[in-house]
């Protein structure tokens, strides 16, 4: 058994409300051993974002440690130290430098106004007592350590294979130069700022920043959850590495038990601020004990079932609070597993779409965004979506996959002209509404809406939701009447899994399942008969996800609607879809049935969409790696 380098005993954390004490940590224990990789699971409010920062000493008013250890021994020779007894000095000695931490979105974790190289130069010598010129230096092998920059020798060879391409290929480059040039080449990505890097760029300078310094442990919060599943894939391969080159302890934190169980040795699922089941990845993945655990497994959509719906955590498990002690009582529930689409289904439905009218047909598509040149006025045009066609049947889910940057989100934004196309048409009921104009496009607005990925900032955060579903009635004229109003602002709560009361709450006082059912129900205040799912599932924890995606399906079968389901996780889009459109660089690269293009993916870039979803099989990890 390794060195233990960290070991977590009773940690109790607390948070003051304005009516009672919030119990975040209530009482868990765990070691971490030298190279081990602990994945800490669990849905929003479990307490595990809680648990890392209790650990680095970064719990920020009114939340407090309440009771519990955290020991960290820095190597063999020396004492354990109580991280719980420093005082917020003697913590900083060992943040940032022994224990280090990687935050879900990167963006908010960079400064904006100063340089990659500015922040990565400032971690490195607040921890260590070199000069600025050497902790630059120490700033470009990180980024180079994480792959974010080529190696000195690729960055040689490039230069000189663009050279014997030139003109000046007759004549050998000087080596002084080659040397200056390639210093300048990994110099230059230091001056570039946060915004002009992609999102998982900048995760791969966060983690640079956090292995700057040598860490014992390092812990990564939610790393991916805001990237593309490719480049989730990179980003997990990439701390796998660092960890077996440097051999160090790891704590993994996600909502997605089936992430956590390719990454993780060893388990720990939280629930309501307790650790309710802790074992190695591959025995909880394969055999969990707990039904919140068994809950989590089931509500994943996978690429080798077509289920009709999906399980939920709720399914697995009675919650009961005991009002004077405040104590839960989980009671396990044994499901009817919901049995599989047939094949014979499947086929039927497909049969009866294709004896449907399309609803919508896009003929030859393009959206250009212009870029300027050097000295003012349009130099060229960015084609976001170039050249798209294709039908969408009435009763259809169209699912549109693709990485970041594809053109799906744009695409689907064009199609309800919230974005202006450059050329080609979009026919709606066999009408080309790229040509509509005022009253007849605020009419069109009744028949095609959207739900978009943040509930959050999809609402006014000064209405209350009831006044938000309403407002489009309003807008539109539909109800003589407020009552009549307010009766289909409630029917539409309801009907999404909401009570009625919830009209006078605003959004803050709903978690983020709760909110996109808002969104789902005003959408459907109008009756439309075309709605676009924007990622509308990819903020929600899985469990959460499962639910909302049930919804999507019973509300398409109740109301007869018609779907564009975009998103990047292929697993999800497989459960929604009746056919699927996968998109690159603004062009359909493949299309057809949704089984038939999970089982016989015919483009290089649809495999590896596949390959990249997380199943909770370590081969698949291995398999990434060698290719």
């Amino acid at each position: 058994m390794k060195e233990t380098v960290l070991d977590v005993r009773n940690l109790q954390v607390e948070f003051a409300g304005d009516r009672k004490i919030v119990k975040a940590v209530d009482g868990i224990s765990f070691q971490l051993h030298q190279g081990e990789t602990l994945g800490i699971v669990g849905e929003s409010g479990s307490g595990k974002s809680v648990t890392a920062l209790a650990v680095m000493g970064l719990l920020q008013s009114p939340g407090r440690i309440a009771g519990g250890e955290i020991w960290f021994r820095a190597n063999e020779s020396s004492q354990p130290i109580n991280l719980v007894d420093l005082s917020p000095k003697q913590i900083q000695l060992h943040r940032g430098g022994d224990i280090a931490m990687i935050f879900q979105e990167p963006m908010s974790s960079l400064n904006p106004v100063y340089t990659i190289g500015f922040q990565l130069t400032e971690a490195i010598l607040r921890h260590q007592n070199i000069s600025e010129t050497e902790a630059k230096q120490k700033a470009i092998a990180g980024l180079q350590e994480v792959k974010l920059l080529p190696s000195d020798e690729k960055i040689r060879q490039q230069y000189i294979d663009t050279w014997q391409n030139s003109a000046f290929g007759s004549s050998s480059l000087d080596e002084q130069k080659l040397l200056k040039l390639v210093q300048q080449h990994k110099e230059a990505i230091l001056e570039r700022y946060p915004h002009e890097l992609s999102g998982g760029q900048l995760q791969r300078v966060m983690i640079a920043m956090a292995i700057s310094c040598n860490p014992l442990v390092l812990i990564a919060d939610e790393p991916t959850t805001a990237l593309d599943v490719t480049v989730q894939a990179t980003i997990i391969d990439l701390l796998r590495e660092l960890q077996a080159s440097r051999d160090m302890a790891l704590i993994f934190i996600s909502h997605d038990l089936g992430l956590i169980a390719e990454v993780a040795d060893t388990v720990a699922v939280m629930y309501r601020g307790k650790i309710v089941e802790f074992d190695d990845a591959a025995t909880i993945f394969a055999n969990p004990q707990h039904p919140y655990t068994k809950g989590l497994v089931a509500c994943r959509p996978t690429l080798n079932r077509h289920p009709h719906k999906l399980l939920t955590v709720s399914d697995y498990m009675n919650v009961e609070e005991i009002p004077t002690t405040g104590e839960l009582v989980i009671q396990g529930k044994e499901p009817t597993e919901p049995p599989d689409i047939t094949p014979e289904e499947i086929a039927q439905r497909l049969a009866d779409l294709e004896n449907e009218q399309p609803l919508l047909q896009i003929k030859d598509l393009k959206v250009g965004f212009p870029i300027k040149g050097m000295f003012g006025g349009t130099k060229r045009y960015h084609m976001a979506v170039n050249g798209v066609s294709f039908d969408v049947k009435k009763g259809e889910t169209l699912g549109l996959v693709g990485e970041s940057g594809c053109g799906k989100t744009t695409l689907g934004r064009t199609l309800l002209r919230l974005i202006e196309p450059m050329s080609g048409q979009i026919l709606f009921e066999e009408r080309d509404i790229t040509t509509l104009k005022g009253e007849a496009l605020q009419k069109l607005r009744r028949e095609m809406q959207i739900v978009f990925q943040n509930p959050f900032s999809s609402l006014d955060p000064r209405m209350k939701i009831g006044d938000a579903i309403m407002e489009p009635l309003q807008i539109h004229s539909i109800g003589n009447k407020k009552q009549e109003r307010q009766k289909r602002a409630a029917y539409l709560l309801e009907r999404v899994g909401l009570s009625a009361d919830a009209m006078n709450r605003y959004p803050h006082q709903f978690s983020g399942g709760q909110r996109q059912r808002i969104c789902i129900a005003r959408s459907l205040a109008l009756n439309p008969k075309f709605i676009i799912c924007d990622e509308s599932v990819s903020a929600l924890d899985v469990s959460v996800q499962a639910q909302v995606l049930n919804l999507l399906k019973e509300l398409q079968s109740e109301f007869g609607l018609t779907y564009i389901f975009i998103s990047h996780d292929l697993s999800v889009v497989k459960f929604m879809s009746d056919r699927i459109l996968v998109m690159n660089n603004g062009e359909i690269v493949e299309q057809g049935i949704a089984e038939k293009i999970y089982r016989e993916p015919q483009q290089e870039y649809t495999q590896k969409l596949i390959a990249s979803i997380p199943t909770g099989s370590r081969e698949r990890v291995q398999q990434r790696q060698l290719h």
